[in-house]
């Protein structure tokens, strides 16, 4: 019983000194370091890290393949050259793997103009280049779309007037930008029939506006980064073949 008193006893002193104790607030100094060439370089560090990096840079500079011309995401009004070039890379890419995931085919590619972070200039392209055109981590996401989403995609594009790039889709418009004819495969766009568009995962979720991809019939992510698909690309040709061509134009 006296155990059972003591235990209480301390029991209760604890709970008082809780009630009645004052908590003082801590002292927190802060201070910021600049990060510039005042600061003393590692040799120990820099020498590990050399070897590491020796090899990166080997890597990301080994020649992939040739780019016979120049080219610029701003030589075209409503298409480029390089636009088409990346969206057309997507299609050859990807649209195999699609295949063979579903047994179905991709129908068109939209990517973003402004998705286009650099210029190619001519000569040897390599992995670095691939990551100065797309330093994003975007992947490839193929959205089913009824032929309804299209139209509000076209709708989207007609107000835009930007050379987002396009692939697997014809479009003229007229010198008002709207929408003359717009085909998929030569064929109009069906409003009851369902279509496969490629795109990053960034404008499915309605990136750059572009909220016709939300909420789509289905959604399939490809677990392939659009900078690797351009990497793959690069590896399996010798020679860019670019061009600027008829697929988005404006009819005077």
């Amino acid at each position: 019983m006296k155990f059972k008193i003591l235990i209480f006893s301390l029991l209760a002193l604890n709970f008082i000194s809780c009630k009645t104790g004052t908590l003082e607030p801590a002292e927190i100094e802060g201070k910021r370091i600049a990060i510039d060439q005042s600061i003393t370089p590692d040799s120990s560090i820099e020498n590990f890290i050399k070897p590491y990096s020796q090899h990166i840079n080997k890597t990301l500079d080994s020649v992939l393949a040739y780019n016979p011309t120049n080219l610029n995401k701003n030589d075209g009004e409503l298409n480029t050259a390089l636009g088409n070039l990346m969206a057309d890379i997507i299609m050859a890419q990807v649209n195999p793997v699609f295949k063979s995931r579903t047994g179905k085919e991709i129908n068109l590619v939209l990517l973003n103009y402004g998705g286009i972070r650099a210029a190619v200039g001519k000569g040897p392209v390599n992995a670095r280049t691939a990551y100065s055109l797309m330093p994003f981590e975007n992947e490839v996401v193929i959205v089913e779309l009824t032929g309804n989403k299209i139209n509000e995609m076209l709708s989207y594009l007609e107000s835009n007037r930007t050379a987002h790039p396009l692939s697997g889709i014809q479009i003229r418009v007229d010198k008002n930008y709207k929408i003359i004819e717009a085909t998929i495969n030569q064929e109009k766009i069906d409003p009851e029939k369902s279509y496969f568009v490629a795109t990053s995962d960034y404008l499915q979720q309605g990136g750059d506006n572009m909220i016709f991809f939300k909420d789509p019939v289905n959604l399939y992510n490809m677990k392939y980064k659009i900078r690797n698909t351009i990497i793959d690309y690069f590896q399996k040709v010798d020679t860019l073949k670019t061009t600027r061509d008829n697929r988005y134009i404006k009819i005077q």
